[in-house]
This record gives structure tokens, sequence and C-alpha cells, in this order.
């Protein structure tokens, strides 16, 4: 099938249109810190688990802002991945669904000129919920006006193809913006 095929394409960001120079260690790091300026011991928890806590504690917004910022510093040198080309020559609408933050979503596809093209941008600061949950999916088809049964989501990792199942929504894999056969 190809694109043409669907109402709506929606792309991840970081690892299919683009690849983020984030240094994930540091930023893990300055969320701990975070965390521990809030009173909450973060030792031995990954970035995911972060969140969560952040979340559970009330303290969602300063890890945010460490990642956002993190982010977008990266956002200003990303790479183009040749997945990249097709968002300017789709021919339906596009839309970026992405575990980045929503500011540097926006960075990263001003930087490469890809704006214009794309009509809904969901990041993970958007909305309460992240992938692999649908919802970001689903909320990103509601900004495009698209049914999930005739749209596509192109991801680059196991978390997309099942926020792709969850959604009812197609799903291609991408390995660095490359299609895999």
């Amino acid at each position: 099938m190809s694109h043409d095929d669907y109402d709506a394409v929606v792309y991840d960001l970081d690892g299919t249109l683009v690849r983020l120079p984030v240094d994930w260690d540091r930023a893990a790091r300055d969320a701990a810190t975070a965390l521990a300026d809030a009173g909450v011991d973060a030792d031995g928890m990954d970035l995911w688990r972060m969140l969560d806590v952040a979340e559970e504690r009330g303290h969602r917004d300063a890890v945010e802002a460490v990642l956002s910022d993190h982010e977008c510093r990266s956002a200003e040198q990303a790479a183009r991945l040749p997945t990249a080309d097709e968002v300017a020559n789709a021919a339906v609408p596009v839309g970026v669904c992405s575990l980045n933050a929503e500011r540097a979503c926006r960075l990263a596809l001003d930087r490469h000129g890809l704006t214009a093209h794309v009509a809904a941008v969901v990041g993970r600061d958007s909305l309460p919920t992240r992938k692999p949950d649908p919802e970001p999916l689903l909320a990103t088809l509601r900004r495009l006006g698209a049914d999930p049964d005739r749209s596509l989501f192109v991801g680059d990792t196991e978390r997309d193809a099942v926020t792709a199942d969850r959604a009812g929504v197609a799903f291609r894999y991408v390995d660095d913006g490359q299609t895999e056969p």
C-alpha cells in the first residue's frame, strides 16, 4: 500500500524524520537532580519511570522542563533522515506524534523546512498520556480530521508499533528513516 491509499499519515519524530543528538544519560541525571530538589529519590529509575513518579508526586512540570530543554537544544542540531522527504511530498494530511516535547518537535521540523507540511503535532507534553497509550496518536488523527481505519503511522520502535495497534491504525516500520523490508 502506498501513502495515497490512506487519508492521513502520522510520523514519529526522532529516528523517523530526524535524529535528535540528545545526551540521554545527562538528561536522566538532570531529571534525577530535579526530582531530588523536590525531595524525591530517583535512584535506579530510568527516564520513563522518573516521569511517572514526577507525575504521581506533582513534579511533572519540573522534569518536563529539564527534558524539554535537552530536546530543544538537540532539535537545533537535528539531522534530517530520508523519511522526511515523504513529508514534503505527501498528498494527504501529515501529522507528528512523538515521545519528544512538542516544542522540540516543532524546532526540528522548522530546522528542516517541514513545518508547512505538517498539520498537527502532538508531543509527550501535549497530553497527560504518552505512547504506547493510543491517545496521543488518536489526538493527532482527530486534529487532522482523519479516521484511524484510513490512516498510517510511521515509526522506528516497538513502542510505535504497539501504539498503532492499540489505536487501530496501520503501521510501517523504518530504521534510521529507511523503510524496512
